[in-house]
């Protein structure tokens, strides 16, 4: 059997052991080492696995992952989520659906600090849904807002996502954190104008209120530590932008000054911190098994020449390169709705970022910000939205179908910012070449 057949099986029987739900990084290391001895040897399977699983754990760069996931641990639990949404209602609240527009604001500064999508809409869920339920808001409307809010903490620096990408492709973290600022905002103006539009057309999903805060309210509502951690936060990306810090020593200054006003603000308490670190401990854990198992997987991959295999053949067709690189996306899109959004990413990029990248010419930069865009489609879309399940475990009475129901809109947005994305690179690669 050729090592094409065996890659190409290899992809079969992963998506099979996902479906059965065995553990994703378990699936790509077992199916990655069984391909490497077949193709290779066994012995040299052993000795990839023992290496990759070496160098991934023993990373210097890997931390740069744990101490930004550990400062949007310390956020979630000091309740800076609650004091982002209180702004954001009291600025803009008034306004046609207001208070679900001020819930995109609130995910898109609280992703800003978090950087996971699944705590931002467990956050906003827990604080914005009680809030528009009281104003009688509908639901398909108040849910959907949650959960395709929680998006934005995928593309609006620190992301995650990124940073595996990233680590994955060896771009620079800072670039990637740069051209997914005006993506971010881009995506939440999207958002903010496909609430405003739905409301306008049925004024009964959000009924209007009242009264234009003062100056006094809205200079109220920042009170509580909020202005210092947005201080810690612009300081933290800031200086690596600049260059004045490694994204390792970012994240840790982010992390301990959120803190530092965290525990000064006694918003973290004994019990909040020992949560934070546990939560901590088990999702990096999550990651740097996914990596591992991804880079085992990703050297059979390489062996089986699956990428340049494909791309010969693509790049054969008749067809420009913008069809293809809308055909590779579409891919990402359909494998969104099915597999997590890490697993995802580290799946797929050692088959389609050569073929974006080296051979249809694509900017690696401008490649990461568009996958995360679909990815930011996948985690809202049926059967495995995964945002829409955390929005309905924190959502009383509210069924699936209700929330999947509003998502339409919202979709119908990301869709607009990926075209618009295509058509205007220069969206996402305009910060990384101008500062990177």
């Amino acid at each position: 059997m050729s090592a094409g057949t065996i890659g190409a099986l290899s992809v079969i029987v992963l998506l099979v052991l996902m479906g059965l739900r065995v553990p994703i990084a378990a699936a790509m290391a077992i199916v990655g080492f069984v391909g490497f001895a077949l193709v290779v040897s066994p012995e040299a399977a052993y000795l990839v696995v023992a290496k990759d699983l070496f160098n991934t754990f023993n990373s210097y760069t890997m931390s740069m992952l744990v101490m930004f996931v550990l400062m949007g641990y310390f956020a979630f639990h000091a309740g800076i989520g609650s004091q982002l949404y209180q702004f954001a209602h009291k600025t803009m609240g008034y306004l046609p659906g207001g208070v679900a527009m001020a819930n995109e604001v609130a995910c898109a500064l609280f992703g800003a600090v978090c950087g996971s999508s699944t705590a931002t809409c467990a956050t906003m869920g827990c604080i914005a849904l009680p809030e528009m339920r009281k104003l009688r808001y509908a639901d398909s409307l108040s849910t959907a807002s949650v959960a395709a809010g929680g998006t934005l903490a995928i593309l609006i620096p620190p992301s995650v996502i990124f940073v595996l990408y990233g680590l994955s492709t060896e771009q620079s973290i800072g670039s990637l954190f740069l051209a997914g600022i005006f993506p971010g905002v881009m995506l939440t103006v999207l958002f903010m104008l496909a609430i405003l539009i739905t409301v306008l057309l049925n004024p009964e999903l959000a009924p209007r209120q009242e009264g234009r805060p003062s100056l006094r309210e809205i200079v109220h509502s920042l009170r509580g530590g909020l202005i210092e951690t947005l201080l810690i936060f612009s300081l933290s990306l800031g200086g690596l932008f600049a260059g004045w810090f490694t994204p390792t020593e970012a994240g840790a200054i982010g992390a301990a000054g959120v803190f530092v006003v965290g525990v000064v603000e006694r918003r973290l308490g004994y019990t909040q911190i020992r949560k934070a670190l546990a939560d901590t401990t088990r999702t990096s854990a999550m990651i740097l098994f996914l990596l591992a198992g991804a880079t085992i997987y990703g050297r059979l991959i390489a062996i089986s020449r699956i990428p340049y295999e494909l791309a010969q053949f693509l790049t054969s067709m008749p067809v420009p390169a913008w069809m293809i690189m809308g055909l590779i996306l579409l891919i990402h899109l359909i494998l969104g709705m099915f597999i997590d959004a890490m697993a995802m990413i580290l799946l797929t990029i050692p088959i389609f970022y050569p073929l974006a990248v080296d051979t249809l010419g694509y900017d690696p930069i401008w490649f990461g910000v568009m996958i995360v865009f679909v990815v930011a489609m996948g985690v809202i879309t049926p059967p495995v939205g995964i945002n829409v399940y955390v929005v309905e475990g924190v959502a009383a009475g509210v069924r699936t179908p209700t929330i999947f129901r509003g998502i339409w809109p919202f979709l119908f947005a990301i869709i607009i910012g990926s075209i618009l994305l295509m058509v205007f690179p220069q969206i996402a690669t305009y910060l990384p070449e101008r500062f990177g």
